[in-house]
């Protein structure tokens, strides 16, 4: 059995219980945010999406979650159907009309749209893009920082450009999920992924670190997602003099890591106290990984 961390996992808070959606322009409550079935989203999974953060009144790297939004559309021939600055507006509406400041995650999510028949050809797809915001009170479970959080290699691989690209933040995310799946079911936390060639990747829902000596190490991004969160961390680690080695490394060199952690918009920096059931370090947060994580605080807020 799994123990229920995950590096999603968020305390429950009551107040999410009446926020209010924005889809397509209308702010509803949870309840009835709701989209067709029709829409490209669900029948598909044709859309793409972005998770960000709201820290003290301050959008995380937001500029840099639209530049990914708008690329990622780009690369699929999704026309948003909105400017950056409609979509700062809905955002900001969103926030305002849930009265939010502080502790906030946010999920924006744009789809093809409409379509008139459930099929895979976006030319079938009638009216413009699907919109949709959902803005929730998020803080992460105090359980996955004090204890860290355990993987299990799955055997489910990441994938290349050519296959799937995982850069492209795309709704779909099946062999993700499968890799997920299996870790649970293997009584771990979270999955770890490798390339095709055997590399470490990522996790399946966030960046892998490793920490050797005082360096950092983490995949090169040719087959994982390349995670904003990932980049604060080797940015503000770099500039506070640390080195980062972004590089191909194998499963033996994560088992004799001094400590380990993941990256992630909603849990910032997570450590990794067990992978595969081989403990890493002394099998509890290391030092550097709370020196890694406070580096990363005071470069996101500022």
């Amino acid at each position: 059995m799994s123990s229920n961390q995950s590096a999603q996992a968020y305390v429950a808070d009551s107040r999410n219980e009446d926020v209010l959606v924005y889809v397509d322009g209308a702010l509803v409550p949870r309840n009835k945010a709701v989209v067709s079935v029709f829409d490209s989203g669900f029948v598909l999974g044709d859309g793409v999406w972005e998770g960000l953060r709201l820290v003290e009144g301050k959008i995380i790297q937001l500029e840099a979650h639209l530049d990914r939004l708008f690329e990622g559309a780009g690369s699929i021939a999704l026309n948003i159907g909105r400017s950056r600055s409609e979509i700062r507006e809905a955002i900001d509406q969103t926030l305002g009309a849930n009265g939010m400041k502080d502790g906030v995650h946010i999920r924006l999510m744009v789809t093809r749209g409409m379509k008139s028949t459930p099929n895979q050809d976006p030319r079938f797809v009638i009216g413009k893009a699907t919109l949709a915001i959902v803005a929730e009170y998020k803080a992460p479970k105090p359980e996955a920082k004090a204890k860290g959080l355990t993987l299990f290699t799955s055997t489910f691989r990441t994938s290349g450009p050519d296959v799937f690209d995982l850069r492209l933040n795309s709704h779909s995310r099946l062999n993700l999920i499968q890799a997920l799946i299996q870790a649970i079911h293997a009584g771990a936390d979270e999955a770890l992924m490798l390339d095709p060639r055997g590399f470490v990747a990522s996790c399946n829902s966030t960046n892998f670190f490793i920490i050797r000596g005082h360096e950092l190490w983490t995949s090169t991004g040719s087959f994982s997602f390349k995670g904003l969160t990932q980049k604060a961390v080797i940015d503000s680690w770099r500039a506070g003099g640390g080195v980062v080695l972004e590089k191909d490394f194998t499963l033996a060199e994560v088992y004799s890591a001094n400590e380990a952690f993941v990256t992630g918009t909603l849990g910032g920096v997570s450590p990794v106290v067990q992978v595969d059931g081989r403990t890493i370090g002394n099998g509890t947060p290391g030092p550097v990984t709370t020196e890694v994580s406070n580096a990363y605080h005071k470069w996101v807020v500022g």
